[in-house]
């Protein structure tokens, strides 16, 4: 018998918004509303969306040696990170491929703040006190995440907390948010401006409220994040990443920080480098690729990806139809020999075969306000 569906703390709000309900990591997820995942989408483009991301892992990591304990299992400078800044992180096994990817923000000397993957958190949060059995771990099960993403998210929030008008991409501050304690980071998996926002349990409904009273916000569920990502052109965990998959041949050596690279004042030093380092200069079997769809047909994930003469040379990963673009999308992981940008290609779609086009990434330009 299946374990029953954990609730966000938002589940009544969700409900009360004619949220359609889908399980999700083990969670009954709102995955859209009554207009639409096109409207929300389209909406979270040219104003605000508030997504409800409480089923992602928060937890707190602390105590004397902290840092190169951390360090020892992901490939990022976390020494010359300052206080509140984040990095996107990867924790990777010997193999060189990727556990989950993950965000990380330094809150202290010693002291992390990591939101991991709500289907990878209990995985993760064991595999990091297995390999740092001398720190402490403060989960935060008892704290909500939301999401405020869109052009028009800055001033929305700003408006209750004024010191958040110039706060650049990738870092956070501490505020206080309809009476709560909150930390709030200029980060989001929409490639828009926005903020994520860490609420005590108690306090998210209220917050969300005073959020969607601004005619500016609408409610979005995970069917309009999911587009919204994958016309930013970032991965999705289970999908385009994964223990069989590295960082090289996801495109995502840029998240290993130039000190940790092999030409870098300290190479190394955490799982699966020698591997990732070799195929850097070796090149690698399979990439990640961008593809646009011919005519109206969508693709799906897990759908064989063809050469123009039919032989089988990689599989779609990620698609969707873009809300923005008014087209079919889809990422996929393909022969390198195949990864140039505009060379056609097709998909085998229930035996018909779909011409698509080999795409540079993103799909949209990302907006990220960097200060």
């Amino acid at each position: 018998m299946e374990p029953p569906l954990l609730q966000v703390p938002l589940d009544s709000l969700h409900r009360e918004l004619g949220a359609k309900m889908v399980p999700f990591a083990g969670y009954d997820m709102p995955v859209q509303y009554p207009s639409g995942i096109i409207k929300e989408h389209l909406h979270t483009r040219t104003a605000a969306g508030l997504f409800d991301v409480s089923h992602m892992g928060q937890l707190v990591v602390s105590g004397p040696g902290t840092t190169a304990a951390l360090e020892a299992l992901v490939p990022v400078d976390l020494a010359a990170l300052p206080v509140h800044k984040q990095s996107y992180a990867l924790l990777t096994n010997d193999d060189g491929g990727v556990r989950d990817d993950l965000i990380i923000t330094r809150w202290g000397d010693e002291e992390y703040f990591l939101v991991v993957n709500a289907a990878c958190k209990e995985a993760d949060i064991q595999y990091l006190r297995d390999h740092m059995p001398e720190q402490i771990f403060r989960l935060l099960p008892d704290h909500g995440l939301l999401a405020l993403q869109g052009p028009l998210a800055r001033e929305v929030l700003s408006a209750h907390v004024p010191e958040l008008a110039q706060l650049p991409f990738m870092q956070g501050l501490s505020a206080h948010l309809a009476g709560a304690e909150v930390y709030v980071t200029c980060s989001g998996y929409t490639g828009e401006d926005g903020f994520e926002i860490s609420i005590p349990a108690a306090a998210v409904e209220a917050i969300a409220r005073l959020l969607l009273d601004h005619p500016a916000v609408a409610a979005a569920g995970l069917g309009a994040r999911d587009s919204l990502r994958l016309e930013a052109g970032l991965c999705l965990y289970g999908h385009e990443l994964d223990a069989t998959v590295t960082p090289v041949e996801a495109g995502l050596m840029w998240s290993v920080s130039p000190s940790r690279r092999a030409r870098g004042e300290r190479p190394g030093g955490f799982p699966g480098a020698a591997i990732m380092f070799r195929q850097q200069t070796e090149g690698v079997t399979y990439k990640r690729v961008g593809l646009t769809v011919s005519g109206r047909r969508p693709v799906r994930d897990g759908q064989q990806v063809l050469s123009s003469d039919g032989v089988a040379v990689g599989v779609v990963t990620s698609a969707c139809y873009s809300p923005s673009l008014e087209l079919p999308i889809a990422m996929a992981r393909i022969d390198a020999s195949f990864a140039e940008p505009d060379l056609q290609l097709l998909v085998d779609v229930r035996g018909k075969q779909v011409p698509v086009t080999v795409t540079k990434m993103p799909f949209v330009p990302q907006r990220y306000y960097r200060g």
